[in-house]
């Protein structure tokens, strides 16, 4: 195996992770959460996905930017289409919102469910949801460019 090769599979596989995981949070676990729990149960349950899933991501979060920008610079940054600097870009974006996330309204609700304060749970709760949100629809955006835009070159 090359190590472009390599570096290619770490980056594919941390978008599936992560832009999988996304999809599934938002689309799947969250209407089934919002109907079959009570806010504290709700609460509890998301901070306990979030609490694991979250490692993951910063795992996929890594390897996706240092694999990217290893294939960037690889093929030479000046050289590379344009398509592949606005995946860069697009993943950069990602990445800071998934770091607001993980330090602003994760942290909230981890300390709401603590101190069993569902009110603010709740609004971190939906800080959080619109944030995945986002990055979700960014995520399949940076997908499109990234295969449409090979395509085109």
């Amino acid at each position: 195996m090359t190590l472009y090769a390599l570096l290619l599979f770490i980056h594919l596989a941390g978008v599936v992770l992560w832009v999988g995981g996304m999809f599934f949070a938002y689309v799947c676990l969250r209407p089934t959460a919002a109907e079959a729990l009570e806010p504290p149960l709700r609460l509890r349950l998301w901070q306990g996905v979030f609490r694991r899933f979250f490692v993951w991501v910063w795992i996929a979060v890594i390897g996706i930017l240092l694999s990217g920008f290893a294939m960037l610079g690889h093929m030479g940054f000046a050289a590379a289409p344009k398509h592949l600097h606005a995946m860069a870009g697009g993943g950069v974006v990602m990445a800071a919102i998934f770091v607001y996330v993980f330090a602003a309204p994760y942290q909230a609700l981890s300390r709401a469910v603590a101190a069993q304060d569902w009110a603010a749970g709740g609004a971190a709760l939906a800080r959080i949801r619109r944030a995945v949100h986002a990055n979700l629809w960014l995520g399949i955006l940076v997908i499109v460019i990234a295969t449409v835009g090979r395509a085109l070159t």
